[in-house]
């Protein structure tokens, strides 16, 4: 990010102290920050010129967001326990999610606990844990429409991810992936 222009601004409120807006970008939403829970110094961390509309950042405490230069995200969800990298040139459809985590335990017995622990009046109950794993997307990528990007995985630059894809495995550059879940169905030039 260049000190030497403007940074960039939330138009719908005040940019918690641990995220940072590079020059150029703009973030649109009332609801962008209302499951962001992050500690860590540096939970946010996007670049230049992008836009950020609608987007939701939630996170946990230890959950850290990572995104490059000229992105366009569009009503997308963003969930990081751990690690989400998103690269430069990256364009992403309405109704994405993308989550480093299951955020749910899936033994059962767990999922009475965390059901509990969810609830409103629970009186601070800790949430068992659930699966993480980091995700990254490289460059040049397209994320078509109602698309989810689940824990750990990596899609590499120029991937295109077709609308209502379920994305449950690394995907090659260059790759143009389709389905639920989400199969290689050509290569992009």
């Amino acid at each position: 990010m260049s000190s030497s222009l403007s940074p960039g601004v939330w138009l719908d409120g005040v940019l918690p102290v641990n995220a940072a807006l590079g020059s150029g970008t703009v973030l649109i939403g009332d609801d962008a920050f209302k499951r962001f829970q992050s500690k860590r110094d540096s939970a946010l961390v996007v670049g230049m010129n992008c836009t950020l509309d609608g987007v939701q950042l939630a996170t946990g405490t230890g959950g850290h967001i990572e995104i490059g230069d000229y992105c366009h995200l569009s009503s997308t969800i963003l969930l990081a326990e751990v690690s989400l990298r998103i690269g430069s040139y990256v364009i992403i459809g309405w109704n994405t999610t993308i989550a480093d985590c299951d955020f749910h335990p899936m033994d059962p017995a767990l999922r009475i606990e965390d059901a509990i622990a969810c609830y409103t009046l629970s009186q601070g109950r800790t949430r068992p844990p659930a699966l993480t794993a980091p995700i990254d997307i490289g460059d040049n990528v397209f994320i078509g429409p109602c698309v989810a990007i689940l824990k750990g995985v990596r899609i590499g630059e120029r991937a295109f991810i077709e609308p209502g894809s379920v994305v449950t495995r690394d995907v090659p550059a260059r790759a143009r992936v389709l389905g639920n879940p989400a199969r290689i169905v050509g290569e992009e030039a």
